[in-house]
């Protein structure tokens, strides 16, 4: 995605409705680590790139609770995942979805 492209946020009532689930159940993704979801005018919101086919993007959750170990907000986390980084020529999160999840980590870790 490029920079000037805007970036889709879902709600959590989305997802329960994208995964087929109660919206409790979707709170308990987000409250597990699975997902991580930011409050946006007042609404809950999880970036789309953090969701593939009908649940969470499978290598996240351990790279959510590595950065959350080393001290990151879940507002840096998200920007983190998202914003480009140059050791991975990528996002973060374009790496995990490219099966690049030792990688990730491993500069994630560096941070601490």
């Amino acid at each position: 995605m490029s920079e000037n492209t805007p970036r889709q946020w879902l709600t959590l009532p989305d997802l329960a409705t994208r995964f087929d689930l109660p919206i409790g159940k979707v709170r308990r993704l987000v409250e597990e680590r699975h997902l991580i979801a930011l409050r946006i005018d007042g609404v809950q919101r999880v970036p789309a790139e953090f969701v593939e086919g009908d649940g969470p993007l499978g290598d996240l959750r351990g790279t959510i609770v590595l950065l959350g170990d080393n001290g990151f907000s879940d507002d840096e986390a998200v920007d983190w995942l998202l914003d480009y980084e140059d050791s991975l020529g990528t996002s973060p999160v374009a790496a995990l979805r490219a099966g690049r999840k030792a990688e990730v980590r491993r500069v994630a870790q560096a941070l601490a």
